[in-house]
């Protein structure tokens, strides 16, 4: 196919293994290069992928003239050195959430892609899932009538092991950034951004939260209640509460296969590991020439990253400034 989207992955760990192969089912896109700090697993996950060209860094990577969009893939606390560089590259962007760790460094993120008239969006696939586009679209018809409340959690049991980047706090570790963002995407999707937010939880030793709960407060009444946590293990599900019914998101809200609206179940195959409508995306947004995608727009990444923030300030999490 001519006009491909030609990409570079940056980094080899499990989520570029398994957002690479289903980018390896679109079509117009054509995954070029691939970087590792080690130069044999950069060789190793391009041979498991049928990927022609590898690196042994990042800076490599980017000074590639044929790659056009780069994901990011590498743990949370690189994201934003990564992306920039990307950026000053004049590569389009596809990275992984958190975007970064703190508000500051999304703001400049975005303003930098705009400057440069780049595309650049947050990895949050969720957004693409086709039960939550039909999610979205039900609210918008009024299917359940207002929505007044929205509940979301996402959790599990981790071994507290201080390296982990799970718990380490300049890997960017905790439950709020790695499993927390989900529950508070999802429910501004709905209700936008709060007016107040208010957060309790547990640090763990290494000063990284271990568990978060959110009371996301709007002027009107309406409110969601979020919990995210590595010490228990809820299920990962969502309920919108409207005042003419509801919409259940049953386990594995940020992915799911099927949805209960007002009683009544639908469901949804799940293209590859749940990425490629995602993929596909940005793929579209590169080729027709926008910058980013409505559906998930930079606006929304930084709103997201203002609740983020606030309630890591109150949660008393520190993370090392990195830029």
């Amino acid at each position: 196919m001519v006009n491909r989207v030609r990409w570079g992955i940056v980094a080899t760990g499990g989520i570029a293994d398994v957002v690479t192969a289903d980018l390896l089912r679109v079509a117009e896109a054509e995954v070029l290069a691939v970087s590792s700090r080690q130069l044999p697993r950069a060789l190793e996950f391009a041979a498991k992928h049928g990927i022609p060209r590898a690196y042994g860094g990042t800076a490599e990577l980017l000074a590639d003239p044929d790659v056009e969009v780069v994901y990011v893939a590498t743990p949370h606390a690189q994201h934003y050195e990564v992306t920039r560089a990307a950026l000053e590259a004049g590569k389009h962007v596809l990275c992984e959430k958190p975007i970064t760790l703190d508000l500051a460094g999304a703001r400049d993120l975005v303003d930098l892609a705009r400057e440069r008239g780049l595309f650049l969006m947050e990895a949050m696939w969720t957004r693409f899932n086709p039960l939550i586009r039909e999610l979205r679209g039900l609210v918008a018809e009024g299917v359940v009538g207002e929505v007044r409340s929205v509940r979301a959690d996402f959790g599990f049991v981790h071994e507290f092991l201080p390296q982990h980047r799970l718990w380490n706090l300049a890997l960017g570790g905790g439950s709020l950034l790695d499993l927390g963002v989900y529950p508070v995407a999802f429910a501004q999707m709905l209700l936008g951004e709060p007016a107040v937010v208010h957060a309790h939880g547990s640090l763990a030793p290494t000063g990284v939260d271990a568990e978060a709960a959110l009371l996301l407060g709007y002027p009107d009444g309406a409110h969601a209640l979020l919990t995210s946590t590595l010490t228990t293990a809820p299920a990962a599900s969502a309920t919108v509460y409207g005042t003419k019914g509801r919409i259940d998101v049953p386990d594995r809200m940020y992915n799911p296969d099927r949805i209960v609206v007002n009683g009544e179940e639908r469901r949804a195959e799940i293209e590859g590991s749940g990425y490629t409508p995602q993929l596909r995306e940005v793929v579209a947004r590169v080729r027709a020439g926008d910058t980013e995608s409505p559906e998930m727009s930079l606006e929304d990444t930084l709103a997201v990253m203002r609740t983020m923030t606030t309630a890591l300030d109150q949660l008393g999490v520190r993370y090392p400034v990195l830029r």
